[in-house]
């Protein structure tokens, strides 16, 4: 059910991914993403050794969840960000939680670190999520992003994946 994304998933992932950029402040991003902007994703997340994932029960991509790295520099080279959408009849099928199962498996495989979530303070069911998961908060940040006419926190929750 769970598997690394190919590049003939890229029109699934958008019109999950777009969805949420036209409707919903999850990301504060407001430009829908094209096929070959996720295709350039996939590869690039292949060529840093980076977890690009999708679920697709039935054959049918669900959702889909990445990372990479935080912020630029060899210093962060093992803390890495994440990101993790679902279509929305997806929700609420354990979906979400074996995306991060993935995620988490493919990076302490890899070495890294730490999983970083950066979520809109305003989606109670996403940091409820995270928190389920073994995140925990360690930042919040006022009026970090714009969308729809109106700023937005964000909210910083991280996992540590190793004790080194």
């Amino acid at each position: 059910m769970i598997r690394p994304a190919r590049v003939g998933d890229a029109a699934a992932i958008a019109a999950i991914w777009n969805r949420e950029i036209r409707t919903g402040v999850n990301t504060f991003n407001p430009v829908e993403r094209t096929e070959a902007e996720i295709i350039a994703l996939i590869d690039a997340a292949q060529a840093d050794g980076h977890a690009f994932l999708v679920a697709a029960p039935s054959g049918q991509v669900q959702g889909f969840a990445r990372y990479f790295q935080f912020r630029g520099g060899q210093g962060y080279a093992r803390s890495m960000e994440h990101t993790i959408y679902l279509h929305a009849q997806a929700q609420g099928r354990g979906l979400g939680r074996a995306l991060m199962a993935g995620l988490e498996s493919h990076a302490t495989a890899a070495g890294m670190r730490m999983l970083i979530g950066a979520l809109t303070a305003t989606n109670a069911a996403s940091i409820g999520f995270h928190h389920r998961l073994g995140f925990v908060e360690v930042g919040r940040i006022p009026d970090a992003g714009w969308k729809f006419g109106r700023h937005h926190d964000l909210v910083l929750m991280q996992k540590l994946l190793c004790a080194s």
